[in-house]
């Protein structure tokens, strides 16, 4: 008996030494983690302003989107945007597995949504939310700054939202003194800059998100009395609202290889500003109906990439890609070896379609034609929008270079769309809007004419 318990006595010392163990490497794995969050700040160095991360300098080569990540660090990426903190901790963790860093949104809610500023608990719930969650999240080593809000501007007319903007900020800077802050504005013009200076002083960093008219923000940015540095949040080829119409008033898009020469371009004049711009976010690093299917998008549904990650990959890491994506140089809807004029087809009449892809790598193509309706769920902001059905068994014959189709019955719009993929995971596409007249039209349409032009 004696020696039963001496042996229990043994094993109960044995235990607890095991649990005083386990309970100190918990503490110290505890602290271990809390001290691995990175410091990242705004500083002006001489006339320069700069990211430092680490105590280095940081400058943001950014994809605006969550997915697609390992391609982003492929290509010589740093850093992506989230919108709001909608499964955050997983975006922050697989940018830390790849060595990314986040600019992680906080989405503050919009007026054009129906939030009501002057309702001020529904605001004070709002910034008890982010206080909450800027808390347990600031520690994150994958954390870069965190974005107050994403167009709040965009058809508003409460600027209390500014207000609101500012106390999200203040927050910040209290609890979380190792992460700058950011707001972005839907373009650019004097009147947000002036309320954002005067009613947000705790906003570290501008962001901008443009198109189109990309370059007239980098110019006026400064013109307009920011002072401090700031980002492109968004930027890529023209927006669906600036660019030229059919007579039916549905935009044209570029191509993949049109974009690709817009990208060009446009990183271009990002970069030319090495004093104030801190970095961008190329939009959209994924796939999105917006309009189409493949305005915004520089990667299909199934993650190919398009053109524009090249020239990206170009410009980040200084030398062209292994392989590179195909390219397409013209395309044009015809009937009887002419050119249909405007692109009015007439309803069950067949029509033909003449395209021109090439891969400088030689490699193999698959081309593929599809026709859509064209959309008629077009939002504004980004909101989510439904994508327009397509329409089986138009396509007659086809090859890598032409194809017969079918018009639809019905009358209305519609495009079609032709892609062509690589074995490597790449694509190019171009897409053509079209009308449909009902078949018994059998006289010419006589069309006002105006300066259009259909030829990619």
């Amino acid at each position: 008996m004696k020696r039963d318990m001496i042996h229990l006595e043994r094993r109960v010392l044995h235990l607890n030494f095991r649990t005083f163990i386990f309970f100190m490497v918990a503490c110290f794995t505890a602290h271990a983690g809390a001290s691995q969050v990175v410091k990242v700040e705004v500083k002006k160095n001489g006339n320069k302003w700069e990211l430092i991360r680490e105590g280095v300098p940081y400058y943001i080569k950014g994809g605006g989107g969550q997915k697609n990540l390992d391609k982003l660090k492929e290509i010589g990426g740093n850093s992506f945007r989230t919108w709001s903190l909608d499964d955050a901790e997983e975006f922050l963790d697989e940018a830390e597995k790849r060595g990314l860093t986040v600019m992680m949104g906080l989405w503050v809610q919009h007026e054009r949504h129906g939030f009501d500023y002057d309702d001020e608990i529904a605001v004070k719930k709002q910034l008890d939310f982010f206080t909450k969650r800027v808390k347990k999240l600031k520690d994150h080593p994958a954390l870069l700054m965190w974005g107050i809000g994403n167009e709040v501007d965009l058809f508003y007319k409460n600027t209390k939202v500014w207000h609101l903007v500012q106390d999200i900020a203040k927050m910040i800077h209290e609890v979380d003194p190792n992460h700058p802050t950011s707001t972005v504005t839907a373009g650019l013009d004097s009147l947000e800059v002036d309320l954002i200076k005067r009613n947000c002083p705790d906003i570290d960093i501008y962001g901008v998100n443009t198109y189109g008219d990309l370059e007239n923000a980098i110019k006026n940015i400064g013109k307009f009395g920011w002072t401090g540095p700031y980002m492109i949040t968004e930027w890529g080829v023209n927006g669906h609202w600036e660019v030229a119409k059919t007579l039916w008033d549905a935009p044209i898009e570029q191509s993949s290889s049109q974009k690709a020469v817009s990208f060009k371009e446009r990183y271009g004049m990002i970069a030319a500003d090495s004093l104030n711009c801190l970095g961008s976010y190329a939009f959209l690093w994924g796939q999105k109906q917006e309009t189409t299917a493949t305005w915004y998008g520089l990667f299909s549904k199934n993650g190919k990439s398009t053109e524009a990650i090249d020239v990206l990959e170009k410009e980040w890491r200084g030398k062209n890609p292994a392989n590179s994506c195909p390219a397409i140089s013209s395309f044009l809807i015809t009937k009887d070896n002419n050119k249909v004029d405007n692109n009015y087809l007439l309803a069950s009449y067949t029509y033909d379609v003449e395209v021109k892809f090439t891969d400088i790598d030689g490699d193999k193509l698959k081309v593929t034609y599809m026709v859509v309706q064209e959309s008629t769920d077009v939002k504004a902001g980004g909101d989510a929008e439904n994508a327009p059905p397509s329409l089986n068994g138009l396509i007659k014959k086809k090859s890598n270079s032409s194809a017969a189709f079918k018009a639809p019955s019905k009358e209305g719009a519609y495009r079609l769309f032709v892609y062509a993929y690589d074995k490597n995971n790449h694509m190019a596409y171009v897409n053509i809007p079209f009308y449909v007249k009902p078949s018994d039209v059998k006289k010419k349409v006589r069309l006002k004419k105006r300066n259009l032009k259909f030829e990619y």
